[in-house]
């Protein structure tokens, strides 16, 4: 297992690595809507979906691997009324054939944010 870094999103906030590659895999930790510096970004879900999703190319890119070659995404949303909004910035991220995705509502997400995105890619330099 070799951890993943990049100075081109957040840096993790408790013991665990941005991401990790492991037997021709990369496992992404979930991202939250803060800028690389560690400013939380403003406005409602769709900002915030789309500086995670932003965060996840970027660290993503880091281990050698893209957004095209996601297979499998979770994401956390404070509130499921906000489902078709994440929707339309997701769609603009991913393209077919979609990875395997869970979404799923959580009573809470780290930093009081509006949404989480974790997820597994195909590749990346070893």
């Amino acid at each position: 297992m070799q951890r993943v870094q990049t100075e081109r999103a957040p840096a993790a906030i408790g013991p665990y690595s941005q991401a990790v590659r492991s037997g021709g895999m990369v496992f992404v930790s979930g991202q939250i809507p803060f800028t690389p510096d560690g400013s939380p970004v403003q406005g409602g879900i769709e900002a915030q979906t789309e500086q995670v999703l932003q965060n996840l190319a970027a660290v993503l890119e880091a281990a050698g691997s893209g957004m095209d070659r996601v297979v499998q995404v979770s994401a956390f949303l404070a509130d499921m009324n906000d489902f078709a909004a994440f929707n339309e910035v997701y769609a603009r991220h991913f393209s077919e054939p979609y990875p395997a995705r869970a979404v799923v509502q959580a009573a809470r997400l780290p930093k009081d944010v509006l949404v989480e995105v974790a997820c597994v890619a195909e590749g990346g330099n070893s």
